[in-house]
């Protein structure tokens, strides 16, 4: 049995999203605010808080509209039915995939309510909605109708009403008929799915004064578990001796210590006590495990000559990664203990990069499927440890090292024309990209793992050929950002550049669409004779032998003449625009590669020479075949700055910088944040 799916509909950015899961591990990977932590807040509201609620600022921007359209419904005295289907709800729908022909299905079986044999999933729902007899309760004594000055005080209301009005259903829902359901409970939910929380705010900092011992915490957690009556038979009896271990001294205590405290009692006897019939005063100390653990019990390293260094003298990132070993057997032996394991197991892991090297980083994210197996090999007669681990990252070494088709992409985007609203689609790589060709996805992945590109992280992308343009496209974009005074700066926009070439960017085409990813790809001309011939001068030349060029266009032979015809509409595909050489002014010569374009961009400065065109593009020519590439760039990239732009490459970096709309640092509109004072004190501690 496994999470197959989930649905989210109305929560922070999660408008109306669908995240399919990996039966192992499932690595979420996307730019901040992207609503990456909101997954796991949903998910652990739902299933593991008893008390749970929601609030105002939880709900997505767009259902504040929705809050006005249904009190103009109530308004207008419209059945209570229409508008308690106007009134926006959050919900969260989990769909497990379980095998029909098992004879038992456990606490799953509470969840199956369709007759299909065929069907192997069952549907959880658990929404936050108005509870019965609460619409009119909701919208009462508001003003009439909502104007600009009566927006705050309708949205003030209706936060502090929302909390006692509205509350959690859940059901079984067959997956197939939306009408076929049966009532459940939350209570009904935790048996069947168990979930686990590593956050990103761990305390692992160090504090100069006040040690830190969070690890010691674990400790506790680990002995608490092992203390079960349903603990493993192994862990349980650690537990014990420990337990009896306190005993002993206990008893040590009790007799020794107890006969030297009592000679301090009869100083009390010369103020008349005990008198007459009165008790006499005697002590008794007592021990706890749990307190000793809690209050007396700290980690320590071993140092040299017996000195027990604290806990917080290791680095932070072997803390950090010390820590989350110890929470995942910690979630796994709090699983074992259990009287009646739930069916699946989910684990949050958010940001494990924390701390961590990048070769650390790689480490964990290839070994936590190992983690996993070298705990179930301690219960080999036992099931499984059903857990699937979804792990959030801003590392794209961990997303890089990660297999491709588990990678969830969380793309924030525009919910329409305000760029104010937006909300989240969730990209899955396995899905979106399955009619790529399997050499191609297996490049990719194999290109992403060894170059660690950060294609997942940045808004905009630049793909280009060598080490010419990699070192020097960052001077470019300085020099490009500074002569635009008006316009959108690149520098200030999250950008990456990855060093492709020409015979593999088009392999990046369906990934760059698939990720929404406004994207320059910069390559070069390469004339040729003919289809296989020798290269050439651009007006020689009858075709390219450019991959990218070639797969861009299509068709026969692209003929470089023809290529510097085509308009700024046919070197631009949706998000994607292909960047090559062209005339510096009409008529003029034309550049076959980076380095002889650049020399034609600055002729005066590099003394390209010639009475025709073509004889100045093979000036040109002959003259950057005699530099180096890489002195040749880092020259012009460090020493001596005072060049200009080839146009070809200034065109498209003006094209990659427009278009750029910033997402909101926090994505509620000003009027939903008004809420009273003790609402957004319970929501601050929740």
């Amino acid at each position: 049995m496994k999470l197959n799916r989930v649905q989210i509909k109305n929560f922070r950015l999660l408008r109306d999203v669908e995240l399919f899961l990996e039966s192992e591990t499932s690595v979420i990977v996307g730019r901040n605010n992207s609503g990456k932590t909101s997954l796991s807040e949903v998910i652990r509201r739902f299933t593991s808080d008893k008390n749970a609620t929601f609030y105002l600022q939880d709900f997505s921007t767009e259902c504040y509209e929705e809050f006005c359209a249904a009190f103009k419904a109530e308004r207008e005295g419209k059945e209570e039915s229409e508008i308690r289907t106007l009134l926006p709800v959050i919900e969260l729908r989990l769909f497990f995939r379980y095998n029909p022909a098992q004879p038992r299905l456990g606490p799953l079986g509470e969840f199956i309510v369709d007759l299909d044999m065929a069907c192997d999933e069952a549907l959880v729902v658990m929404r936050f909605e108005p509870m019965d007899g609460a619409i009119n309760r909701l919208f009462d004594g508001l003003p009439e109708e909502i104007t600009d000055a009566t927006r705050k005080l309708f949205f003030r209301e209706i936060a502090a009403r929302i909390h006692n009005l509205y509350g959690i259903k859940v059901w079984a829902e067959d997956p197939n008929d939306a009408s076929n359901r049966k009532e459940s409970s939350q209570s009904a939910v935790r048996t069947l799915l168990k979930t686990g929380f590593i956050n990103a705010q761990r305390g692992l900092d160090d504090i100069t004064t006040k040690e830190s011992d969070v690890l010691a915490k674990v400790l506790e957690g680990l002995f608490n578990n092992a203390s079960l009556d349903t603990a493993d038979e192994k862990e349980r009896k650690i537990a014990e001796q420990l337990e009896e271990a306190v005993r002993t001294i206990q008893e040590t205590i009790d007799s020794d210590f107890r006969s030297q405290l009592q000679q301090l009692l009869p100083t009390l006897q010369t103020f008349g006590y005990p008198g007459l019939g009165g008790s006499v005063l005697t002590t008794e100390t007592s021990l706890d495990v749990h307190r000793l653990l809690t209050n007396h019990t700290k980690i320590r390293y071993e140092g040299d000559s017996g000195v027990l260094l604290p806990e917080s003298y290791n680095g932070l990132g072997m803390r950090n990664l010390i820590f989350i070993l110890l929470q995942i057997v910690s979630f796994y032996r709090e699983f074992r203990a259990q009287a009646h394991a739930p069916g699946v197991h989910i684990v949050f892991i958010e940001e494990p990069e924390a701390h961590l090297h990048p070769q650390m980083q790689e480490v964990f994210i290839r070994q936590i499927g190992a983690i996993v197996e070298k705990l179930n090999k301690e219960h080999e007669k036992d099931p499984e440890w059903p857990v699937q681990f979804l792990v959030s990252t801003h590392s794209s070494h961990i997303a890089n090292e990660a297999h491709f088709e588990s990678i969830r992409y969380f793309l924030p985007s525009p919910a329409n024309d305000r760029s104010t609203i937006w909300n989240t689609k969730i990209k899955d790589l396995r899905r979106g990209m399955s009619s790529t060709k399997p050499e191609d996805k297996k490049f990719l992945h194999q290109y992403l793992t060894l170059t660690r590109c950060d294609l997942f992280f940045a808004d905009k992308a630049i793909l280009i050929e060598g080490t010419s343009e990699r070192l020097m496209l960052p001077i470019m974009i300085k020099k490009r950002d500074k002569a635009d005074t008006s316009g959108p700066k690149l520098r200030s926009q999250y950008l990456t550049i990855m060093e492709v070439g020409g015979a593999y960017a088009h392999k990046f085409f369906d990934l760059l669409n698939f990720l929404e990813l406004q994207t320059l790809i910069v390559t070069d001309l390469d004339p040729v004779t003919d289809v296989g011939g020798k290269k050439c001068l651009v007006h020689e030349a009858n075709a390219t032998s450019n991959a990218c060029i070639n797969s861009w266009f299509g068709g026969g032979p692209n003929v470089p003449n023809d290529l510097l015809e085509k308009s700024d509409e046919e070197q631009i595909r949706g998000r994607i625009r292909i960047a090559y050489q062209c005339q510096e002014v009409n008529d003029g010569p034309c550049g076959r590669t980076f380095e002889d374009a650049f020399l034609l961009a600055n002729d005066a400065k590099f003394g390209v020479s010639g009475d025709t065109p073509e004889a100045l593009a093979g000036d040109a020519l002959a003259k950057a075949e005699t530099f180096k590439k890489s002195a040749f760039a880092l020259q012009y990239a460090i020493d001596d700055t005072d060049w200009n732009i080839p146009k070809y490459i200034n065109d498209g970096l003006a094209w990659l910088a427009r278009g750029f709309v910033a997402p909101p640092t926090v994505p509620v509109p000003p009027e939903a944040t008004v809420v009273s004072e003790d609402i957004a004190e319970e929501s601050a501690n929740d």
